[in-house]
């Protein structure tokens, strides 16, 4: 959603802020907010203007018509809005439909003024600019203004100015405010522009000689514009409209929207309902409103929301419980309903948003058995018969009625049967799994060799209408294509879309042409190189390039591009790419772009002839030709819905969901699809229903159009006129969804940000009867969309205009690897095995512990090193010990082999990972690495029964030194402090201390022959880490004797001296210390006899 209502708070506190004008605005930041919560007094306090001025007080909770409503108190000392509040403050009151609680208000300083000194300023955007309107009476009486009003349009990248302000506005104005007026106004409209407002309404303005005063103020700001005015806007807060509260689950679900990709939409309209919904898209969210509307259900339909745009399964599962928590707080005497619908989805993974849906389910099955919950279910896109098949498993496993539908069954027949419209059928017919299209079922023939050609630099063959490739030299603006693909159509895909990419390339593969639609890619934040592509059984290169004009040069026969850039780059990109006359036709897939940047988009383009398809869009189709992106979903639907070859009937929608359930809709009712675009759900789509409507008729190979429109804009009008004036003479199937929204008392913004009434003539009834009235096809409902596309097509038929063409089987492509295994057709075994950390969910993982209880249960880094070393969660006593070990060892000065090592290193100028590396390496039996081996030698001797003194003879008789018996510098006279610190701990804390009482008699026998024969930190850690592997209860007698085995008590100390190494470096290089060379004099040079001096 883009256009969101401030409160008037919000509003003047921008405007107080940031106005550039020389009118003097009065009352700057005087204003006070009221609450239930709100002390009098200590308001006061805070502004003493309150005690001295006469006051204002008002409802700012988004109500029109204040005045009108007598909800405005005027002149009043503060005990007068003490008095004032009481009848209203907290209490219910109704405005138009909506009933609504007064909870917040606003103070102001009164205004004593004449009624000629009142005016009025408003200013609203639409797709060609901004319109200025003024009126020179303002005030509660103001009238229709849309009537009396001067307006001054200034268009998209025009500038206002003071002349033109006084010219078209202030002519009815007297002539001593005028200077004063327009300074304001072009200020104002400075300030709507560079803040992002979208609409900016000020009535009364009132103006003496010298001052301006803004007494009511309503406001829209484009929300999308965020990342861009962050710093001025601060943080804003969006008041929900009067009549509908605002609940912590919607503020929880808009949080998840905001940290996901995905799109997330929840607005409770009657928490109380029995009829809830869980719809996938924007569009399709909208039909099933309508649809529950349309048949009754409008009094008990409790929320309004969408999950669209592949969110993961675990986005899914905390949206899904939401939805479950809300509606299984009140029991309803007639149960409830949740209806889980959703269109043919073009790239998300049905059965993984299922899975998180199924959690939800199982996580809450309890109480929707208790609240007498029954679920209704269809879907369809990747993967859907997996997704239907988990449904329906849970619905048996539960015992919780769940009747599952996939695209065989109309998408809002579901809510007929929810609402005991239409029976449930027992046995729905089952879809054909996704495998069975992709596997070679139909005995077609391979594609003929020349089209699995490897090469996409070729010419475009001849014949191909495409525009003047010298755009730059007409003279005004460049007249658009009518054929924007065809089977030579070639294209650059801005974006690492290797996915949408892969369907491109397996579209073309099934519509038999003969190479690539996509030429190459351009992606800025690497370097020029290829990307692998499967081409049918081939592989082949796609080349990347890092900007947009080495790939214009590379590929001249392009005239598509593909835009997958992110919201914040989609502008700079696509003007970018504008610059390129061979360009014609330009997607833009991003959701989110600022209004004021698409329609600067859309001027550039009309300028240079570009058509543009979105943003927020999935692209178009041309069946047996072309397709953009991810748009038809995969290929099993792409056969499904026969997209391979051209049928005879031509699209136009503004949802991308719904653009894919017309393909299933159209597929099975006639001939098939021609062409079909998805516009895009914003308020100012590149290109209108019209642009399409127009070559739709204009091309020989459309008999008749569809289209899909929606509640907001006027878009559709033009389609009337058009009709009426004979410019349109095809038969023109049209409904526009969003009906629903005059049924509700508050006003609802859909999902698409354009889906919005902003007047009556916006509504999608006002709409649809207009369509009707001119003469289009309008169904009654989406539910009968299907059969009058079939009859009107019929009817055509009959006549001859059209002439079924005789069907052919398209060829087969493989399937990918990953998909198949998604399918669980093949399997295979992994490369490698894990069992310590899962980073694949919502939560990383160690050891079965998720991250957040790790921090939780603050086990600390012994704790988490038990989790990930030994797959145990230690004792306390465990870790401590484990932390002091690292402690303990972490350094020993810079004289030792890996220090010496890591500080020459370091002083050679190497980086950090090859000086530690360098430390590392002199690790072993004679330096830091005896912990493992003085662990086993203890051990064994220990576990055989060897007496110590028979351990210490046997050890002296084979040769061999005992590992972690002896130090160079400490001896029993001068005792190693960090082994007296371990030893004490581990005598208080271990339960078992055996084979270091067995360590320390050694010791007793080697320091009577020399006292530095010590039993030394890394001895005394190995030994000491056997007895906490064998006696903690965390682990069997073998498990702790491989742990030892296989080496982990020397990862302690790499560990530990790791931190030593690399403050060894760092205190190096703040040392700044230069290259080392060994003193020759501290070098003995042993040479031969014969060579010596």
């Amino acid at each position: 959603m883009s256009a969101k209502a401030i409160s008037e708070q919000t509003g003047k506190e921008f405007l107080y802020k940031y106005i550039c004008t020389s009118a003097v605005v009065q009352n700057r930041f005087r204003f006070a907010q009221v609450t239930a919560e709100t002390d009098l007094d200590r308001l006061a306090q805070e502004h003493p203007w309150l005690l001295t001025e006469k006051l204002v007080v008002k409802p700012d909770q988004l109500i029109k018509r204040r005045g009108k409503l007598g909800l405005v108190g005027v002149n009043l000392d503060l005990n007068g809005v003490r008095d004032w509040l009481k009848p209203r403050l907290q209490k219910e009151t109704t405005v138009g439909k909506a009933k609504g609680i007064l909870k917040n208000f606003l103070i102001e300083p009164f205004v004593a003024h004449k009624q000629e000194e009142e005016f009025y300023v408003c200013i609203y955007a639409t797709r060609e600019g901004d319109h200025v309107l003024f009126h020179h009476e303002g005030g509660v009486d103001v009238g229709d203004v849309d009537a009396k009003a001067k307006k001054l349009l200034i268009g998209v990248d025009e500038k206002i100015s003071e002349e033109s302000v006084k010219e078209a506005l202030l002519t009815h104005a007297a002539k001593d405010k005028r200077d004063v007026l327009a300074s304001f106004i072009v200020g104002l409209f400075n300030l709507y522009d560079s803040l992002f407002f979208t609409y900016l309404e000020i009535n009364p303005l009132v103006v003496t000689k010298d001052s301006v005063f803004v007494l009511d103020m309503a406001a829209k700001i484009d929300a999308t514009a965020d990342y861009i005015c962050k710093s001025k806007w601060g943080d804003v807060e969006f008041p929900p409209p009067f009549g509908r509260e605002a609940y912590p689950e919607e503020a929880y679900i808009a949080d998840l929207d905001a940290k996901s990709g995905a799109s997330l939409k929840l607005t409770l309209l009657n928490p109380r309902g029995r009829i809830w919904t869980m719809v996938a898209g924007g569009g399709a969210s909208v039909v099933y409103s309508d649809t529950i509307c349309d048949l009754g259900g409008v009094d008990e339909l409790a929320n309004y929301g969408e999950y669209s745009g592949a969110p993961s399964e675990q986005q899914t599962y905390d949206y899904a419980k939401t939805i479950l928590s809300l509606m299984t707080r009140e029991k309803h005497k007639d149960g409830k309903v949740l209806i889980i619908g959703g269109s043919i989805a073009n790239f998300t993974n049905v059965a993984a948003t299922f899975k998180g849906i199924v959690r939800a389910i199982r996580d809450y099955q309890q109480q929707l058995k208790e609240h007498e919950v029954q679920i209704f279910v269809r879907r369809g896109g990747p993967n859907y018969q997996e997704g239907l098949r988990v449904m329906g498993e849970v619905g048996k496993t539960t015992g919780i009625p769940i009747h599952v539908f996939g695209t065989e069954t109309h998408m809002t027949a579901i809510v007929g049967m929810a609402l005991g419209h239409r029976p449930i059928p027992n046995l729905p017919p089952v879809a054909a799994h996704t495998a069975n299209f992709l596997l070679n079922t139909s005995g077609a023939s391979s594609t003929p060799a020349s089209s699995r050609t490897a090469s996409f630099s070729e010419n475009r063959a001849k014949g191909v209408e495409r525009p003047s490739a010298d755009k730059s030299k007409a003279a005004g603006p460049v007249a658009k294509v009518t054929t924007l693909f065809s089977k030579q159509t070639k294209s650059i895909v801005w974006g690492m879309q290797t996915r949408a990419v892969q369907g491109m390339m397996d579209f073309d593969y099934v519509c038999s042409r003969s190479e690539p639609s996509v030429a190459a890619m351009v992606y800025p934040f690497t370097g020029d190189h290829k990307q692998k592509f499967y081409w049918g059984h081939k592989e082949i290169l796609v080349p990347v390039y890092k900007n947009m004009s080495d790939a214009m040069k590379k590929h001249p026969d392009v005239d598509v591009l593909i835009s997958f850039a992110s919201l914040r780059s989609a502008f700079d990109s696509t003007m970018e790419t504008m610059q390129y006359p061979q360009i014609h036709t330009i997607a833009i897939i991003a959701e989110g772009i600022p209004e004021a940047h698409t329609r600067k988009i859309i001027k550039a383009a009309d300028e240079k002839g570009v058509t543009i398809i979105g943003p927020a869009t999935v692209g178009g189709i041309k069946p047996g030709c072309f397709k953009i992106g991810n748009t038809g979903g995969m290929l099993d639907n792409i056969l499904a819905s026969k997209l391979y070859r051209p049928g005879s009937v031509a699209y136009v929608s503004r949802s991308g969901g719904m653009s894919n359930e017309l393909n299933n809709i159209i597929s099975r009712t006639t001939d098939g699809v021609f062409e079909g675009v998805a516009i895009g759900g914003d308020r100012y789509p590149g290109s209108v229903f019209t642009d399409h409507v127009l070559r739709y008729q204009d091309t020989p190979g459309v008999k008749m159009i569809v289209v899909l429109g929606e509640i907001g804009g006027t878009e559709e009008y033009k389609i009337c006129q058009a009709i009426k004036d004979g410019r349109i003479t095809k038969p023109v199937v049209c409904w526009c969804i969003g009906t629903c929204a005059t049924m509700f008392t508050s006003e609802v913004q859909f999902g698409h940000a354009g889906a919005c009434a902003n007047q009556a003539s916006e509504t999608a009834v006002a709409k649809n009867q207009a369509l009707a009235e001119a003469g289009a096809f309008v169904p009654k409902s989406f539910d009968e969309l299907g059969e009058l596309i079939k009859s009107v097509y019929d009817n055509l038929v009959a006549n001859g205009v059209i002439v079924p063409a005789e069907e052919l089987p398209p060829p087969t492509v493989p399937m990918d690897y990953s998909w198949a295994r998604e399918l669980g057709l093949i399997r295979k075994p992994a490369s490698f095995m894990t069992s310590i950390c899962d980073e694949r969910g919502q939560e990383l993982i160690y050891a079965g512990m998720p991250i957040t209880e790790v921090f939780k249960s603050e086990i600390g880094l012994g704790g988490t090193l038990g989790l990930l070393w030994f797959q145990r969660r230690l004792p306390r006593y465990a870790c401590q010990f484990i932390e002091m070990c690292l402690m303990v060892t972490a350094d020993h000065g810079p004289a030792v082999s890996g220090a010496h090592n890591t500080i020459v290193c370091a002083r050679a100028g190497k980086d950090l990972i090859s000086s530690l590396t360098s430390g590392l390496l002199t690790i072993g039996d004679r330096f830091g690495g005896a912990l493992d081996a003085a662990a086993k030698q203890f051990s064994k001797a220990f576990d055989s029964g060897m007496l110590p003194m028979e351990f210490v003879n046997k050890m002296k008789k084979d040769g061999m030194l005992i590992m972690g018996i002896g130090h160079r510098v400490k001896s029993i006279n001068n005792p190693d402090m960090r082994v007296q610190i371990l030893k004490d701990f581990v005598k208080q804390h271990f339960p078992s201390t055996q084979l270091l009482d067995y360590a320390l008699d050694v010791e007793k026998i080697t320091t009577s022959k020399k006292p530095n024969l010590i039993l030394n930190v890394d001895g005394f850690i190995g030994v000491a880490f056997v007895d906490l592997l064998r006696t903690c209860g965390g682990f069997t007698r073998d498990e702790a004797d491989e742990f030892v085995e296989i080496g982990a008590l020397n990862g302690i100390f790499v560990l530990g001296r790791s931190m030593g190494f690399i403050g060894h470096y760092l205190d190096q290089k703040r040392l700044k210390q230069g290259l080392y060379r060994h003193p020759w004099d501290d070098i003995s040079y042993v040479l031969p006899e014969h060579m010596s001096m």
